[in-house]
């Protein structure tokens, strides 16, 4: 089946864009990837309105990217914090590829508001694509695609 024929409502990047591509939604799971977890401090660390922000979390929890859960400070009342699950923590090399990306195309002249580099060594952090064999995949013309096994083909709409 040639990609053209295919039907592309079950393509998982498609299904991904929905889930994560909401407006706020990618820079919440930054802030949740830098430990910020509570709703007042996501707030006023982005600057987004109550509503949207609470929104977006319910989105997020509601699709199993963060797991709320309650605290008390003491003599306060209590209140939620929002932490990654294991699916959410999957997307750090998403948001990795879209720091690297950014600094490479949008950071300031003076260079990127953040350095990310190994914590054990020091060396500046980046993602690469490579086969589970091990081979650095260079540029998108190195990898086949063919159909998968939900694969299905394209319906013919009818003409207006």
């Amino acid at each position: 089946m040639e990609y053209l024929d295919q039907d592309v409502s079950n393509c998982s990047i498609g299904r991904a864009v929905g889930l994560v591509g909401q407006p706020w939604a990618l820079l919440i799971l930054r802030e949740a990837v830098r430990g910020v977890r509570r709703f007042s401090d996501i707030q006023d660390h982005l600057d987004i309105s109550r509503s949207v922000l609470s929104e977006r979390l319910e989105h997020l929890v509601a699709n199993g990217l963060l797991e709320q859960r309650s605290y008390q400070e003491p003599g306060r009342r209590r209140r939620s914090e929002y932490v990654l699950t294991e699916k959410g923590r999957d997307l750090y090399p998403v948001l990795s590829a879209l720091r690297q990306w950014g600094d490479k195309y949008l950071a300031d002249p003076e260079g990127p508001a953040v350095l990310a580099t190994h914590h054990a060594c020091g060396a500046p952090v980046h993602v690469a694509l490579m086969c589970e064999k091990g081979h650095p995949i260079a540029s998108n013309q190195e990898v086949e695609r063919r159909p998968g096994p939900s694969a299905r083909p394209k319906t013919a709409e009818p003409k207006a």
